[in-house]
């Protein structure tokens, strides 16, 4: 970025001023980004819940990976709550924290045979009721498996949220719920997918690459991180969670 950078002051921004400067770094954003999408693979509801649930504290590389064995031997909410314990840690085993997380799928998959007929449901409050399934998964369902939009806020997204100067908020729900305020309802799913690849990519927790950054000039946080762009450019990382 070879031109200078003049950062705007969130604090003295209307709240209309906000909304349109949100949603230019948002439509930036998806000129970037033309293919950000849900970096996890799944062919339906169910295998997107047990991903995403397996997602946690560890890689979408590795859960990948992880996923052509996992559903060829337990492909849906009947077969995995029946499955043998031993059999499934050794499937996640690679995930890491496989005793915890085979626990979370078991209970997951008897909850949806007990209570919804081994469908996953379509309805946030239904989907948040799972054992382990908080609003960040049950978004992540709802958008991608279902389209119907949501917000994610994963740290990613949060982090962003708050360097953008869209909100000073901290828990995640609050955070939901501030920026999906300054968006129209449509634009949710694709957003959490904006936020999370610039921040995988770019705008990182420790040393955000200000200067390779595209949309540096809306960003009230502009010189966190190096501005200068070739410095900035060998920050920037190719891929998703490798």
């Amino acid at each position: 970025m070879s031109e200078t950078v003049s950062s705007p002051s969130a604090g003295a921004e209307s709240s209309l001023g906000l909304v349109r400067r949100a949603r230019r770094i948002n439509r930036v954003l998806a000129d970037t980004y033309p293919d950000a999408r849900c970096e996890l693979d799944f062919d339906n509801p169910f295998e997107l819940l047990v991903v995403t649930v397996l997602s946690a504290q560890t890689t979408d590389k590795r859960v990948n990976a992880v996923r052509p064995h996992l559903f060829a031997a337990y492909p849906d909410a009947v077969a995995m709550a029946a499955a043998d314990r031993e059999h499934l840690e050794q499937l996640v085993g690679p995930l890491g924290f496989f005793r915890a997380k085979t626990q979370s799928l078991l209970k997951l998959s008897q909850a949806l045979v007990e209570h919804h007929g081994g469908e996953v449901p379509a309805r946030l409050d239904d989907i948040v009721m799972l054992p382990g399934v908080g609003r960040k998964t049950a978004n992540v369902v709802l958008g991608n498996a279902f389209d119907i939009p949501g917000i994610t806020v994963d740290t990613h997204f949060g982090r962003l949220a708050r360097r953008f100067g869209w909100t000073e908020l901290t828990d995640p729900v609050k955070v939901e719920h501030a920026v999906g305020a300054l968006f129209p309802k449509r634009d949710w799913t694709m957003l959490s997918h904006h936020l999370i690849w610039h921040g995988r990519r770019v705008c990182h927790a420790q040393k955000p690459a200000c200067g390779a950054c595209p949309v540096a000039r809306w960003c009230p946080a502009y010189g966190e991180g190096p501005t200068d762009p070739v410095a900035a450019e060998k920050l920037v990382r190719d891929g998703g969670r490798a």
